[in-house]
């Protein structure tokens, strides 16, 4: 049986009272102070301050904890509008800003299918704002969205976390690379590249996002329109 159907243990009289929703809250600040290394059983009960004991009875095991941390994130996407294309975009703007709000969702995002409660809520808004579109196309739409933005999403994590760990910010590694990529490209052999480098717009993170994201979302469109 899936922890989302597992009932609760019932109430007890004891000095310290759980429920899953306690330890999921407790999970989700440990790892968003310190990341997913931070967070097991064992320091999640430490941070409740009962016996890791007590949490078998609510969680089995930490992948089940993790399950639940993903459906809490879920609760914070929440999709809407009434046509595909707004539903999409308010999911792919959603999902991108539940994963910079908690970075460790970047690492979990993609894993296996999310069955929690949320996560059938948020898909059951999407799925309803794509009545219209055929039905085979459907979660192979979803899917290249959620697929664009969690590739988004771990780049734009990563390079925080690359950032955090060297000092270095864009301008800085730009600056440091520049004279690098100026001695590469003198030599001629990379025309096109060099072209772009010097010469296209340099689109910050947000800009980057949603204007790929835009992309996708025509070439649904012009499939839809097919």
């Amino acid at each position: 049986m899936l922890v989302w159907e597992r009932p609760e243990p019932p109430n007890r009289p004891v000095p310290a009272q759980l429920s899953r929703e306690r330890i999921v809250r407790a999970a989700i600040r440990l790892a968003d102070a310190d990341g997913l290394d931070a967070v097991s059983l064992r320091k999640v009960a430490a941070a409740l301050d009962v016996g890791p004991m007590r949490l078998y009875g609510y969680i089995a095991t930490k992948d089940e904890l993790l399950d639940l941390m993903v459906d809490a994130a879920h609760a914070e996407i929440r999709p809407s509008g009434d046509d595909w294309r707004e539903a999409l975009r308010s999911l792919a703007e959603a999902t991108r800003h539940a994963a910079h709000e908690h970075e460790w969702l970047a690492d979990l995002l993609g894993g296996r299918p999310q069955l929690g409660p949320h996560a059938l809520a948020g898909g059951e808004t999407i799925v309803a704002a794509l009545g219209d579109v055929d039905v085979d196309s459907i979660m192979p739409m979803v899917a290249a969205v959620n697929a664009y933005v969690i590739g988004a999403v771990r780049r734009e994590i990563a390079e925080r976390r690359a950032e955090r760990a060297t000092g270095m910010d864009e301008k800085r590694w730009q600056a440091a690379l520049g004279p690098y990529l100026e001695r590469t490209f003198a030599d001629g052999r990379h025309p096109a590249l060099a072209t772009v480098v010097r010469d296209a717009a340099h689109l910050d993170a947000d800009q980057t996002f949603r204007t790929g994201l835009a992309f996708l979302l025509d070439g649904i469109a012009a499939h839809i329109r097919r």
